[in-house]
């Protein structure tokens, strides 16, 4: 009869554990420093227009103050990293199959997107046409396909409503240039 039949707790072997995730964890500390420090230094080269009186508010304060928070943040999981023991990895799910895949296509997608909006506006046939909302409807019906979204209805009214919404407000309302 072994232990575990018998009723007695087994203590669970250190060769059966999956192994600690130090290593990951100060890697992702360091390159969210690096991504954020990288945010916060081009917050500084945004382009104003005309300078905000002082206890005004221009067009680099929320970009700083989201540049600043995202700096903390990082240095404070950086310092959990180093200082806190490392949490164990047996509680995580293996990669699924085309995981990789799916990563690369949307990496593809957005790129491709970013290169469409960065058109601004094209002249098609003497009609000038907005770039931003098709190309943003046709990403996220992309990525909605490329994750597993099957429902022709409910993926464009889903697109094209988010987009519509993302247009009016923004673009519209808020004058900001997409």
């Amino acid at each position: 009869m072994s232990p575990s039949e018998a009723g007695v707790v087994v203590a669970d072997d250190d060769s059966q554990r999956a192994p600690a995730s130090r290593p990951l964890e100060i890697v992702f500390g360091i390159v969210a420093l690096a991504f954020s420090a990288g945010y916060l230094f081009l917050t500084t080269q945004i382009p104003l227009r005309r300078e905000a009186a002082p206890g005004q508010i221009d067009a680099r304060f929320w970009p700083t103050v989201i540049a600043v928070t995202a700096v903390v943040i990082a240095l404070a999981i950086l310092a959990m990293a180093l200082t806190r023991p490392a949490p164990g990895r047996e509680d995580l799910e293996r990669i699924q199959p085309g995981g990789y895949i799916r990563v690369i296509a949307t990496l593809v997608i957005t790129c491709a997107f970013v290169a469409l909006w960065s058109l601004s506006t094209v002249i098609l046939f003497g009609y000038r046409i907005e770039v931003f909302p098709i190309a943003a409807a046709v990403l996220m019906a992309a990525l909605m396909l490329l994750y597993g979204h099957r429902g022709w209805i409910s993926l464009i009214i889903y697109s094209v409503s988010v987009t519509a919404f993302v247009y009016v407000v923004f673009g519209m309302l808020l004058r900001i240039p997409l």
